[in-house]
Formats: structure tokens, C-alpha cells, sequence
């Protein structure tokens, strides 16, 4: 039978190079690069990325203040009143809460400001969803009762 009889592979790959060689070269300090080349690529990496990122920016109708020239911003409050009054929650109809939650993180989400504004977005943040799960929650027990 033929399933008795063992599958040859075939021939093992073979690798073209060996890792610990090419490793060793690396580590000697025979290879350099100029602070000046790396430099310049740094410099190309980050225009492109500033390129890309304006493009985003624009897609999406955010305005960068520090380009605008529009100055420093005032802090926003983490106060829940004024977070309420700024999510719209005294007008919104049950069905509108998952909107205002997502446009709220897409203007306030710690990952979208600057690194010395990300506590105080959490807070921002975890505020607002408190105040959204506790406006469901008012609206679905309005609704069963």
C-alpha cells in the first residue's frame, strides 16, 4: 500500500547567509553611518509624516491650532455639568447617545491630544461615558415604566 510508504520532503531550504555572521559585522563598528546621513533621513521621515498628517487633518475638518496661528487654547472643564452642556445631553433622544459619545472621543480621546493634555482628556472622557450610561439608563427605565 502506498500509505505505508514514508512522504519524502524533498531537499532542506538552506539558509543563504549565516545570522550570527551578519550580526557579529553589525556589532563590529566596521559598518558606519554619519550623523549627518542619519539626520537628513530623520528630517525626510518626519516632513512625510507631517505631510500625511496635515492630509488627515484636512480630511476630517480638524484645524491645527499651533498652524492656525489661533494661540493657546483655554482648558476644558471636567466639570459633568459642563461636559453634559457640551455632549448636548438635555436635547438627545435615547437613539442619539452612541453618536455623541463617538463625536465626543473623536474631538476629546486622550490618543488624539497633546501628551501633556492626556490626563486631563481621560477624565474628560470617563466623565462624558459616565453621563451617557447614566442618561441610558434614566431613558430605558423611562421607557419601561
Amino acid at each position: 500500500m502506498a500509505a505505508d510508504k514514508p512522504v519524502d520532503p524533498g531537499p532542506r531550504p538552506t539558509i543563504p547567509f549565516d545570522y550570527l555572521a551578519v550580526a557579529d559585522e553589525l556589532h563590529s563598528g566596521r559598518i558606519k553611518v554619519s550623523d549627518e546621513n542619519a539626520a537628513s533621513e530623520y528630517r525626510e521621515a518626519g516632513e512625510a509624516i507631517e505631510a500625511e498628517l496635515e492630509a488627515l487633518l484636512d480630511e476630517v475638518g480638524v484645524e491645527e491650532t499651533a498652524q492656525s496661528g489661533a494661540g493657546p487654547e483655554k482648558t476644558p472643564s471636567i466639570e459633568p455639568d459642563a461636559i453634559a452642556l457640551e455632549l448636548g445631553l438635555a436635547d438627545a433622544a435615547p437613539a442619539d447617545f452612541g453618536r455623541l459619545r463617538r463625536a465626543f472621543a473623536l474631538k476629546n480621546h486622550p490618543d488624539r491630544v497633546a501628551p501633556q493634555m492626556r490626563q486631563l482628556a481621560l477624565t474628560r472622557m470617563q466623565v462624558a461615558n459616565g453621563l451617557i450610561d447614566e442618561a441610558k439608563r434614566r431613558a430605558l427605565a423611562k421607557a419601561k415604566g
